[in-house]
């Protein structure tokens, strides 16, 4: 628990922010003040009785972030090198959910000689996965494969991509077109989104996975030169690539993200109907044996202090509620760049905010 009431900030009043605050006010611990560009967005946050505040302009902004614990960024992923620069000129703590490369490479590089965190990529994938791999990795003497899949998906599906859409439409058009990290054969590298399609089944349900951008966070660097091979995908229902393929490639919709973007809000419904499907699996070399180490989770939405959170809103808004509450227990480094892996995963499943992954995951050991 914290020692003393907190004062953050939530840029970002979307499903996400909202989940965060409904969180965080819940504690007790934090005095919470959710910003937005927005007017009518922050009115759902109003009704919960907290603190709000619009912020149409950057003076407005920066009132939002100077003299605060923490900032946490729900705000779209290009957004997130701005809101961290001016939270290292004001020595505020920055938390974010990004899962674009190049921003969280440009915030690690405002990170040196800060005197404030900088921790981006706290949401499930990046995130949460990074810190099960991790603790996967860490159980072998020599780690041959390690590889992580995560999906958000409807409940009941419809339609032919089997798909809704449950959050950031920008962030899930660039998982689908940027250049995905990965190590193969020993060698960080890169490989292209939508490539390795492959099928499994996982407690009875037949599902697809194929590559996608920025699920891995900073642990392609971390493993660097202990892992023959390292990657991420996203989960989907079978069909889904071959039609993102069609879109993206043969229409060349990638080169039109913001018509990509228009087509999917006009004809891919959202759901709170959702469900969280987290497997990864890592096998290599323990006291001169071949063994496998998996780990699973399935997690749906529930209601927190009379208000539905979808299971996508429940999952992101713990992981960076838990970065956010272990930096200020001292549980983490208290300045500079803190990447997913600095987390131990029992550390964060013990967390108040981290449990609602411990309740539902599942992990094994089996001989290869």
């Amino acid at each position: 628990m914290t020692s003393q009431c907190r004062s953050i900030t939530i840029l970002g009043a979307g499903h996400i922010g909202f989940a965060m605050a409904l969180l965080l006010a819940r504690s007790g611990d934090y005095d919470v003040l959710v910003a937005d560009r927005d007017v009518a967005r922050l009115k759902a946050v109003a009704a919960l009785g907290l603190q709000t505040l619009a912020t149409p302009d950057e003076a407005a902004l920066q009132k939002a972030i100077h003299g605060r614990y923490a900032v946490l960024n729900a705000l779209p992923f290009h957004c997130a090198v701005d809101v961290a620069t001016q939270c290292v000129q004001a020595g505020v703590h920055y938390f974010d959910l990004t899962e674009d490369v190049q921003s969280t490479q440009a915030i690690r590089a405002l990170a040196k000689g800060a005197r404030s965190v900088l921790m981006p990529q706290c949401g499930l994938a990046p995130g949460f996965i990074g810190i099960v791999g991790n603790d996967l990795a860490r159980r072998f003497d020599e780690l041959h494969s390690l590889r992580m899949r995560v999906g958000a998906l409807p409940r009941y599906p419809q339609g032919a991509l089997r798909y809704n859409l449950t959050w950031s439409t920008e962030g899930l058009i660039n998982e689908y077109c940027n250049p995905c990290e990965a190590i193969v054969d020993g060698q960080a590298t890169t490989v292209a989104a939508l490539d390795g399609l492959e099928t499994f089944a996982l407690d009875g349900v037949e599902y697809e996975a194929f590559n996608t951008s920025g699920g891995l966070g900073t642990l392609t660097e971390t493993l660097a030169g202990k892992a023959r091979q390292v990657d991420y995908k996203s989960i989907r229902y079978p069909g889904h690539c071959a039609i993102l393929k069609l879109l993206l490639n043969d229409l060349r919709l990638r080169d039109r993200r913001d018509l990509l973007k228009e087509i999917f809000e006009a004809a891919i419904p959202t759901t709170e109907q959702d469900v969280i499907v987290v497997f990864a699996s890592a096998s290599g070399l323990r006291d001169g044996r071949l063994v496998q180490d998996s780990y699973s989770a399935r997690i749906v939405g529930t209601e927190v202090t009379g208000q539905r959170l979808s299971a996508i809103q429940r999952t992101t808004a713990a992981g960076i509620c838990t970065a956010l509450d272990l930096v200020a227990q001292g549980r983490l480094p208290q300045q500079g760049f803190v990447g997913q892996e600095t987390v131990a995963l029992q550390d964060f499943l013990d967390n108040r905010f981290g449990q609602a992954y411990a309740t539902e995951c599942a992990g094994e050991t089996v001989a290869a």
